[in-house]
C-alpha cells in the first residue's frame, strides 16, 4: 500500500508545498484540510489513523509519549517527527525517499525522527 502522509498544524507548509512540487501525486494532506488546528495530540493521531495517514510533525516535546499512549489502545499509521533544525530541503528529500522506497505498512505503530 502506497505511503500517505498527514500534516500535523505545526508543521512547516512550505515542507508540505515542496514534497507536492517535487511528487504531485505524493497524498500528503494539510493540517488545514483536516481541521486539525487547535486539536489534541490523541485526537490528531486517531484521525491520521482513521484516514490510513502517516502524521508529520514537528512536536518532539508531547507528540512520543502519547503516540506510545496511543498504540496501546489503538493502530497507528505512524507518525514521523521533523527536527526543525533540518533545512526544508532536506526534510523534503527525506519525505520523498521514504515515499519512495517504503510500503505504508512498514510504518504502522512506528515513530521516528528526521533525519532517519
Amino acid at each position: 500500500m502506497t505511503i500517505r502522509y498527514q500534516a500535523d498544524a505545526d508543521l512547516n507548509q512550505a515542507i508540505v508545498t515542496g514534497v507536492l512540487r517535487r511528487e504531485p501525486t505524493i497524498d500528503f494532506q494539510t493540517a488545514f484540510v483536516a481541521g486539525l488546528e487547535g486539536v489534541k495530540d490523541p485526537e490528531v493521531l486517531a484521525i491520521a489513523a482513521q484516514q490510513g495517514r502517516i502524521l508529520v510533525s514537528h512536536d518532539r516535546r508531547t507528540m512520543p509519549l502519547e503516540f506510545a499512549t496511543f498504540i496501546t489502545s489503538s493502530q497507528s499509521s505512524g507518525v514521523i517527527i521533523v527536527s526543525r533544525r533540518l533545512s526544508i530541503e532536506v526534510v523534503i528529500e527525506e519525505l520523498l525517499l521514504i515515499w519512495a522506497a517504503s510500503s505504508a505498512g512498514e510504518w504502522s505503530n512506528r515513530i521516528a525522527k528526521l533525519p532517519l
